[in-house]
């Protein structure tokens, strides 16, 4: 109703893009879909009141009821499902999937998905994910890249090149310093007493134990990188212990058969001796005959 230059809009229900003035691109279907906008552009609203509050933003995808409901400013945002991305207002590149998901965020950089996760105000660069605390599985380990790729570890030789053993490169977890500590409130609401190491020393050390963040910086320990190392190390120590104990066997074969040869060399003497008892015994009987 409002337009002027925009072009390229399409709007499809009652005040759909009704204060749209100079915002290109856009696509409002059903009732009060991107009320306010005025200079928006590249936005998609599906569901009553959809994207209603955006005013300049763009690049924005809201799909269900209210779904980014308060945005005003905030771009790149994707919201699929009833209330998705609700309360949001100024925050930009989230992205929230399922039923009221991302509901509370508030931030930029978050990742909800599932019905009911509804993320937390003022939090950025967060994902949520529904399911996954409640979920047990024993199989793999989860691991993710510092360019955020997900993926499990495999063992398998298909996968790998270069093998060698391992030998004394394990003497580096020598040098570790274990400690205990508690994440700041920040990264943990809970604090819990954690135990563990720090990647700065650790890379320090080794390098190759530890992983760095899009800087360069060190990150996080390779704990399966270091237990593999401790398995190595257990296995030379085991080793070790076996050829002392071999070592101790063989003296004890060596003073076993010295023993022998003592307890051998003690009798021969006894019996010379004894003969030579006698032998003088029996010179003192001729002598004292005659």
């Amino acid at each position: 109703m409002s337009n002027t230059t925009g072009v390229k809009n399409t709007a499809n229900g009652a005040f759909a893009l009704f204060n749209n003035a100079d915002g290109n691109s856009n696509t409002a279907s059903r009732v009060g879909t991107l009320f306010n906008n005025t200079t928006g552009f590249n936005n998609t609203a599906n569901g009553y009141n959809a994207l209603l509050s955006n005013t300049t933003a763009g690049d924005n995808t809201a799909v269900g009821t209210t779904a980014l409901f308060s945005n005003t400013t905030g771009e790149f945002n994707t919201a699929i499902g009833s209330q998705a991305l609700r309360d949001n207002v100024t925050g930009g590149s989230n992205t929230a999937i399922g039923d009221s998901a991302g509901f509370n965020i508030t931030g930029s950089g978050n990742v909800c998905i599932g019905a009911g996760v509804n993320g937390v105000a003022g939090e950025s660069n967060i994902t949520r994910i529904g399911n996954v605390y409640e979920s047990v599985a024993t199989e793999r380990a989860v691991y993710v890249t510092s360019d955020n790729r997900i993926g499990t570890l495999s063992s398998s030789r298909r996968y790998k090149e270069q093998i060698k053993p391992m030998e004394k490169a394990s003497e580096a977890i020598h040098s570790l310093r274990p400690v205990s500590f508690r994440y700041k409130k920040e990264v943990d609401p809970t604090r819990v007493l954690s135990f563990g190491l720090i990647a700065e020393e650790v890379a320090k050390v080794n390098p190759d134990l530890v992983t760095a963040d899009g800087e360069g910086k060190p990150e996080t320990v390779r704990y399966e990188a270091v237990n593999a190392m401790l398995l190595n190390e257990f296995l030379r120590d085991h080793e070790a212990f076996l050829e002392e104990h071999r070592k101790v066997e063989r003296l004890e074969a060596t003073v076993s058969r010295q023993q022998k040869q003592i307890e051998a060399l003690a009798a021969g003497l006894e019996k010379v001796t004894n003969q030579i008892e006698l032998s003088k015994a029996g010179s003192r009987m001729v002598a004292n005959s005659q």
